[in-house]
């Protein structure tokens, strides 16, 4: 779908109503304010890695570049072997690979368990199966790829925590999973969003997350 949204001849105001059609409905909403999580790292001045993947990673890169204490975000892919990490053979939705972004950060500004505040919150839908918006198959699916037992403890703790607080009107299907590679995708999916901010796809699907993380986490959130 997203490769169909590029080649549309459709104007902005019509991108906007087959989006909606292909949605079925408003995305959920949080009910209250963004719970931290009562889980999370130590705060000590560092430099780490996290994996995630939340639909086309045009969005969640340009999400996580907007994060205070975030040095570095690169789109690539998860889930699968090398050999089939090129976006021809992903896109093709069967290589077990998810579309996903590695987020380096530094846990005094920014910890690993406040960046899953950001994903869930405002990122994407952790309630859609196998899509996001308007791109569908297991290549655009939730996932937290975990590189240590004490993210895979966080994220199943936050989890827990944002369904505890019927954060969302459905479950939350995001899968936590072993992280075992992550391979960069080629270099004109890098910085996407950022030299493309007039794109229709770009301005219906992603910018608007930026705008909800200014809006709803402005602690977490940097212009740079």
């Amino acid at each position: 779908m997203k490769r169909r949204f590029l080649q549309t001849g459709l104007g902005a105001a019509a991108l906007a109503a087959v989006i909606l059609l292909s949605l079925g409905g408003a995305a959920p909403t949080a009910a209250g304010a963004w719970p931290d999580p009562v889980v999370d790292e130590s705060p000590a001045p560092g430099r780490h890695t996290a994996v995630l993947a939340g639909g086309c990673f045009w969005g969640i890169e340009g999400v996580f570049e907007h994060v205070k204490g975030v040095s570095a975000v690169v789109s690539g892919y998860a889930g699968g072997d090398a050999a089939s990490a090129t976006y021809e053979q992903v896109s093709a939705g069967n290589t077990g690979h998810a579309e996903a972004v590695r987020v380096t950060y530094d846990p005094a500004v920014v910890t690993y368990g406040q960046l899953l505040k950001v994903f869930f919150a405002v990122a994407h839908d952790p309630t859609e199966r196998d899509r996001q918006g308007p791109d569908t198959g297991t290549q655009y699916r939730s996932a937290l790829f975990y590189a240590t037992d004490e993210q895979q403890r966080i994220a199943a703790a936050y989890i827990g925590q944002l369904q505890a607080a019927q954060a969302f009107p459905r479950p939350i299907v995001t899968q936590v999973t072993p992280l075992t590679g992550f391979y960069a995708a080629e270099a004109y999916h890098q910085g996407y969003l950022a030299r493309h901010p007039d794109q229709p796809y770009i301005v219906i699907n992603d910018l608007p997350k930026i705008a909800a993380l200014r809006q709803e986490l402005p602690g977490l959130y940097t212009e740079h």
